[in-house]
């Protein structure tokens, strides 16, 4: 298949309706702007910097060059820089994205991640993970690990104050990872790709991937939907979410499959894109579309 880049792409061209929603509602929280400024100084951004570079392997055309390939095309087809990207060894499949005021950006990958993916599938999360830094919700993120952390430090009336900013944030932070699945489906531009990564993520393990079907996680995940559409089910799945920092995974596949359907989805395909030009990214490096 030959992948196709996108020119001029714009976080608009993709976000989630929920995430735009989400997003204003978190710029006008009064204050918001001073405690960004107040937990995410340059001392914070060097210190968490330093602590990456200290505990993880950065990836380069010399360093897992692989990984590095999979990023230069990831950031080729979203018409995004390139930032830091980095190995780290945990037992817990995880990615994440760090990024302060748009500086030092980096994304780090488990270990364990890496064993559980095919090349594809590690593609996609990048591709999730770039579009944190293409939406711009990075410094957001950052301050909701921040809040999480401060919640169990404060007094009773401090600690409410905390919880109510608290569920504000982490319902952003749910509604922003649609608009970057959004961005791995862009990237790899097979939405049975990115449904398989949030299988696997959510019951798989190196010795059972062979034996996940994507199809049955698909109808769970109609199954899952269809649950819901009464009052009760809506109920009971605000009270499962609010304490998650994603939505449920069945739901972001349901979502995912959606999307890549849409007319919005195939506008960009038709009318924003050219085919991508691997060769050039090899012999000639990074160079801005």
């Amino acid at each position: 298949m030959v992948k196709l880049q996108f020119m001029g792409l714009k976080s608009d061209d993709f976000r989630h309706p929920l995430d735009r929603q989400a997003t204003q509602s978190l710029k006008q929280l009064p204050g918001l702007d001073l405690l960004v400024r107040m937990a995410l100084g340059p001392v914070a951004e060097q210190f968490f910097y330093l602590e990456n570079m200290a505990s993880s392997v950065r990836v380069s055309d010399r360093q897992l060059p692989d990984l590095h390939q999979l990023l230069l095309e990831a950031c080729a087809i979203l018409d995004l820089e390139p930032p830091q990207l980095y190995v780290k060894q945990n037992p817990a499949p995880n990615a994440y994205t760090f990024a302060m005021r748009g500086k030092q950006p980096f994304v780090v990958l488990h270990t364990s991640l890496i064993e559980l993916l095919t090349p594809s599938e590690i593609q996609a999360v990048i591709a999730h993970e770039l579009g944190h830094l293409k939406c711009e919700h990075s410094v957001y993120l950052t301050l909701a690990n921040l809040v999480i952390l401060a919640a169990g430090q404060l007094t009773p009336w401090g600690g409410l104050v905390v919880q109510n900013l608290q569920n504000q944030i982490m319902e952003w932070v749910r509604c922003a990872e649609f608009s970057c699945d959004r961005a791995a489906l862009l990237v790899v531009q097979d939405p049975r790709v990115v449904a398989s990564v949030l299988m696997k993520l959510t019951g798989g393990s190196p010795s059972l991937a062979s034996q996940l079907n994507l199809d049955a996680f698909l109808e769970q995940a109609r199954s899952y939907e269809a649950i819901s559409l009464d009052e009760m089910g809506q109920m009971l799945k605000q009270i499962q979410t609010a304490r998650l920092s994603h939505p449920v995974p069945v739901l972001r596949a349901k979502e995912i499959d959606r999307w890549a359907s849409s007319v919005d989805y195939q506008t960009l395909l038709q009318q924003r894109s050219i085919p991508y030009n691997r060769k050039a990214d090899i012999q000639g490096g990074w160079r801005n579309w």
